[in-house]
């Protein structure tokens, strides 16, 4: 085949580390889209970026040679330079280790983006913590509460 199709989708959640609420609304405006351009600059393209106080939702679409941890792991580090330098209260800023990532179908990107867009309104009857539950459930995977705190 001489040329390769792709149309690899994800919808990305990572956390500040210890989901402290450290992300108010002056940071996350520029930090979202500090986060687009981060997922451009990897050759991706980011359909969505919103969040909380303490973690992060994007819907992206990547390319086929990078692999999602790597550019996640340079997302976060940037993003947490960015923050230090640009925000020199959040000098004590940190993203906490690891992220969950999970395919989009093209058939659901939109469904994925209005619950991103959504996520204040969301979080005002459900904690980051029973979002993440039903997240893993949804996706098949096992959540044990106790050994992820």
């Amino acid at each position: 085949m001489a040329h390769s199709f792709t149309n690899l989708l994800y919808h990305i959640v990572f956390t500040t580390k210890d989901r402290k609420a450290m992300l108010k609304p002056l940071v996350t405006e520029r930090l979202y889209a500090y986060l687009g351009g981060s997922i451009r600059q990897n050759g991706g393209t980011a359909l969505a970026v919103n969040g909380t106080a303490n973690h992060v939702h994007i819907l992206a679409k990547l390319r086929q040679d990078k692999t999602v941890s790597d550019v996640l792991r340079g997302i976060k580090a940037n993003a947490s330079r960015w923050l230090h330098q640009t925000f020199p209260t959040h000098a004590s800023f940190a993203w906490q280790s690891g992220y969950g990532a999970f395919t989009v179908s093209a058939s659901q990107v939109e469904r994925v983006r209005r619950y991103i867009a959504e996520q204040e309104t969301h979080h005002r009857t459900m904690t980051f913590e029973e979002e993440w539950a039903a997240i893993l459930k949804a996706h098949g995977i096992a959540f044990d509460a106790e050994s992820w705190r």
